[in-house]
């Protein structure tokens, strides 16, 4: 039993203490390279240039600033360069090299050019790291790998990811409360939001009105069922549909990272994600705000703020089913290696085990976000040592399900009802839960770095029997 435990917790805590994330724990460490003489300027630039072009691929996934620059600076050292300079801002990324007072320096810069969200290409690269410093591959070799992983094509079809997106609205309907109706209509139009937003980003339309599309019919086939409501003899909530979208627009945004990076020392660069996330965001409530006009043209009035169905602890479970199939069809959606969809699913329980358990008592939605997010940045942190899944894709699919689409739906709605103080008041809410959720994830990933294998105390270490772990009796004195 002892030696069960010792085992289970050296398995869940990995190694003596966390790092990056980069390093496999439990390798064998190879020692760096020999330094790359100063005068070899093609050497120091063929490395300078895989750096980067690392750096490139996790800052377009949505990995930190400071945690990109760190990576940065872990390849160029395992390959001899140490004294190397490392910008990296909202879409470029510049790394010199210093040779000394007589030599000019070398430098490598890389535009990152954003493209659909693929986290199996995130975690082929975090393999490639690993595999950098433990067999010391060529540089040249790491320039073909890297160079395959950037032009492979997506792990499974589009149709595959489509159905994803799919089951995730129709996961995020059923933790909001919804029923199988709703829960289906939702993945219709999630099916249709992503194809026509697939189509427009082929044809080179800015993501603002890719958004704004998606907003605005992500309201009409609510709408127009609610209208129709007594005629199909079914009752339902609309607004359960409309946040279901809301959240798929939602959580393609790089809303962690844009907070990560202000609060690890990169504001320059959060502010411009975070601008980002503002004006994408803004494209939703636009398309929303123009559905909501023309739904009453057409003489549909959509119930208002006060409608909202209660929730209770019966049902917790089908909310907790409903979040956890939201975050595994995310990470199916986002392109996740097979073995992280399972991961991401267990980290939709978690996150909306703890955000639902913390509803039920005093502590607020916000506080509860913010817990739930905490706990799932620790628990990615944590299972990235072993299970070689970046905790980003955990960290991000397990707070997916948390996103205040309904917040912000609600708030828009209120705001145009003439309802305007609640309606800011719901606006505000979700501001500040999306910032909680970004913030915690931070600090769970923070805890997880700097979580040191604890030491067994000695009670439950089996010492082994040998004859040296006994004290030496002393001869005893025979009677004269």
């Amino acid at each position: 039993m002892r030696a069960f435990f010792r085992r289970g917790l050296e398995k869940v805590l990995g190694n003596a203490h966390a790092t990056i994330d980069t390093i496999e724990p439990g390798s064998i460490v190879v020692a760096p390279r020999k330094p790359i003489a100063l005068d070899d300027e093609a050497a120091i630039t063929e490395v300078l240039d895989l750096a980067a072009k690392i750096g490139a691929v996790l800052l377009d996934s949505g990995t930190g600033a400071i945690d990109t620059r760190k990576q940065i600076e872990f390849v160029a050292g395992i390959y001899g360069l140490e004294d190397v300079d490392i910008d990296v801002t909202f879409n470029t990324i510049v790394v010199c090299a210093r040779r000394g007072y007589s030599l000019p320096p070398v430098m490598a810069m890389r535009t990152v050019h954003y493209r659909s969200l693929d986290f199996t290409r995130l975690a082929h690269v975090d393999r490639l790291v690993r595999r950098i410093r433990q067999l010391a591959i060529t540089p040249t070799t790491a320039h073909r790998i890297v160079d395959e992983i950037i032009a492979a094509n997506h792990p499974y079809p589009y149709w595959v990811a489509t159905l994803g997106w799919g089951a995730m609205a129709a996961g995020i309907s059923i933790l909001l409360g919804g029923t199988f109706f709703v829960g289906f209509t939702a993945f219709i139009t999630t099916l249709v939001i992503v194809s026509l937003n697939r189509r427009l980003a082929r044809i080179g339309t800015p993501v603002f009105f890719q958004q704004f599309a998606g907003g605005f019919i992500a309201v009409m086939p609510a709408a127009t069922l609610f209208h129709w409501r007594e005629q199909i003899g079914i009752d339902f909530l609309p607004s359960q549909i409309i946040a279901a979208g809301i959240v798929v627009l939602l959580s393609g945004l790089s809303l962690v990272g844009s907070v990560q990076d202000a609060i690890t020392g990169a504001p320059i660069t959060g502010t411009a994600r975070f601008s980002e996330v503002v004006l994408q965001t803004g494209g939703i409530l636009a398309g929303v705000a123009l559905a909501l006009r023309v739904t009453e043209w057409f003489g549909v009035t959509l119930p208002g703020l006060g409608t909202q169905l209660p929730f209770g602890t019966a049902d917790t479970l089908a909310r907790i089913t409903g979040a956890a199939i939201a975050a595994g069809a995310f990470a199916l959606g986002s392109y996740a290696e097979r073995r992280a969809i399972p991961v991401a699913f267990g980290a939709g329980i978690v996150a909306s085990g703890v955000s639902l358990g913390l509803a039920l008592t005093q502590a607020g939605s916000i506080v509860a976000a913010a817990a739930a997010a905490v706990v799932v940045g620790l628990v990615g942190g944590l299972a990235a040592r072993r299970a070689l899944t970046p905790p980003l894709v955990i960290a991000v699919a397990g707070i997916t399900p948390l996103l205040p689409g309904l917040s912000i739906y609600r708030g828009l709605y209120g705001i145009m009802s003439g309802q305007s103080l609640e309606g800011f008041g719901q606006v505000a809410a979700a501001l500040t839960t999306g910032c909680a959720l970004a913030a915690g994830v931070t600090l769970g990933e923070f805890l997880a770095r700097s979580l040191r294998r604890p030491s067994i105390p000695a009670v439950l270490v089996r010492i082994p029997v040998r004859p040296e772990n006994f004290p030496r009796r002393k001869p005893r004195r025979e009677n004269p």
